[in-house]
């Protein structure tokens, strides 16, 4: 009888465990949606100068590294992007990667980007994602411009 509730209390705490994994793996995946979202909404927000994007996932204690060296923090980025649209046509998300270290996640990724001028270029970056109080947020960002892919 000791033999059989034992198993039987293996067994539960197996489907338990299974059914704890199950659901953080669809909180990692429902995640990557987010920031995968988010992301495309930062870059368009280039051509078109809607800071609510930004608001929403800078961290207040953000701090970004412009791709000619300087350093810029969230209020920077809202007031430049703002200006955006002077100087940009559009910015296209082309691709990311996603990475989840516990309750930090990392983006890489790139943007194709064109300016009223007419010169097009590409931004290549990563992202640094926290989640705390309940929200993922990028508290770090690096950028580069890099040259346009040759077709």
């Amino acid at each position: 009888m000791k033999n059989r509730a034992l198993t039987l209390a293996f067994l539960i705490l197996g489907v338990l465990c299974c059914l704890c994994d199950c659901s953080d793996q669809k909180t990692e995946k429902e995640t990557e949606r987010y920031i995968l979202e988010s992301e495309r909404q930062w870059a368009e927000s280039v051509g078109t100068g809607d800071t609510s994007a930004i608001e929403r996932i800078l961290a207040d204690d953000f701090i970004g590294v412009d791709p000619k060296g300087p350093l810029y923090t969230k209020q920077q980025m809202i007031d430049e992007t703002r200006d955006a649209p002077k100087y940009f046509v559009s910015n296209r998300l082309n691709d990311v990667k996603v990475r989840f270290y516990g309750n930090t996640a990392i983006a890489q990724g790139s943007e194709t980007w064109e300016k009223r001028s007419g010169e097009r270029g590409c931004f290549v970056w990563t992202d640094t994602w926290l989640q705390r109080n309940g929200r993922w947020q990028i508290v770090a960002a690096e950028d580069l411009i890099a040259p346009e892919k040759s077709d």
